[in-house]
């Protein structure tokens, strides 16, 4: 039996937030740009078994780099600003298999 994962794509934004005003990707909207992600992927019904998952996690350790998300199971990370960076990351990677490389990190 081979093995699949269940998710073509699992997405993890970084949504730490660090006590005491330290950088961390909270401090640059990462919650909201992770919700904003999640309703993109729903709207565009690329969502569900076999397709993407938008997931939040802790601190992914790559602070500096902030805001951060990662794209399994490639292994892309990247690094954004706005919803349009977002909306380029989940048209070209997310639903056409192609890396964003002025995002990636």
């Amino acid at each position: 039996m081979s093995e699949k994962s269940y998710f073509k794509h699992h997405v993890f934004f970084c949504t730490n937030q660090r006590k005491h005003g330290e950088t961390c990707c909270e401090n640059h909207g990462a919650n909201d740009l992770r919700g904003y992600a999640k309703d993109k992927v729903k709207e565009l019904k690329l969502n569900g078994e076999g397709l993407v998952r938008i997931n939040s996690a802790g601190c992914l350790d790559r602070c500096d780099e902030g805001p951060v998300m990662v794209v399994y199971p490639e292994g892309v990370w990247y690094t954004y600003v706005d919803e349009e960076d977002i909306d380029e990351i989940v048209e070209s990677h997310l639903k056409n298999g192609k890396v964003v490389e002025r995002l990636k990190i």
